[in-house]
């Protein structure tokens, strides 16, 4: 397989460079992480087409790794590799967020064949969406395959959070949302910041709106919440 690169992430170091022997004679680029830290460190510099992730590491557990990484709508295809082989401590794992679950010792053909098959399997996701990745609503245009945003055909640059909450609104048009409901839908989290709510929306707004302080497309419903109208 031409082209991949797969990140191991295991703190026994032995076991770490098995693994990377294996894949390597299989053609991959093998990145090795220690910890939960490197592996989150690397991630920033790298884009890994799978990552194989211990479950107990010093500093941060691999479930705990496993939910940061999804809450970033990073959807790399991860596999636990673990010596935790009781029926819940899988399905724990799968929970979480991973794709795969393979216990120690292993079986260096069947570890190929799952991440030759994961691989396979986004690929062919991918494929499938760039064929269907372009969102319109208006005058405004999402970009899946490459998370870009664009307003008349122009891009207009946002964050991170900005992209998630356009994204979210753009395939949520005419519903109204209450503060609540944005911070668990975009932000992932039950409490809400109702001040972040409000710095955001002021944020996207001074980005799309013709008129911010008359906005358009993004309205307040005061007492309720905000919704997305670009017709």
């Amino acid at each position: 397989m031409e082209d991949i690169k797969i990140l191991v992430v295991e703190d026994e170091e032995p076991i770490r460079k098995l693994i990377g022997k294996i894949l390597s004679t299989q053609g991959m680029s093998v990145f090795q992480a220690a910890n939960g830290s490197q592996c989150l460190g690397l991630m920033e510099k790298y884009d890994f087409d799978l990552i194989i992730l211990d479950i107990m590491m010093g500093d941060i557990s691999g479930y705990d790794v496993t939910k940061i990484i999804r809450e970033q709508d990073i959807m790399t295809p991860i596999i636990f590799l673990s010596g935790k082989k009781e029926d819940e401590d899988i399905v724990k794992g799968l929970d979480v967020g991973a794709d795969g679950y393979i216990t120690k010792p292993f079986s260096p053909a069947v570890l190929c064949a799952q991440v030759k098959s994961q691989i396979k399997r986004k690929r062919e996701i991918l494929n499938k969406e760039a064929k269907t990745s372009i969102l319109k609503r208006g005058p405004f245009t999402f970009d899946y395959a490459s998370y870009r945003f664009f307003k008349d055909g122009v891009e207009i640059k946002l964050s991170s959070k900005e992209t998630k909450l356009i994204k979210f609104f753009m395939e949520n048009p005419h519903k109204v949302f209450s503060k609540e409901e944005l911070y668990q839908n975009v932000w992932h989290e039950t409490e809400t910041d109702d001040n972040s709510i409000m710095v955001y929306i002021k944020y996207l707004r001074n980005k799309i709106e013709d008129v911010p302080s008359k906005p358009q497309y993004i309205k307040t419903l005061w007492g309720i919440g905000y919704e997305f109208d670009a017709d």
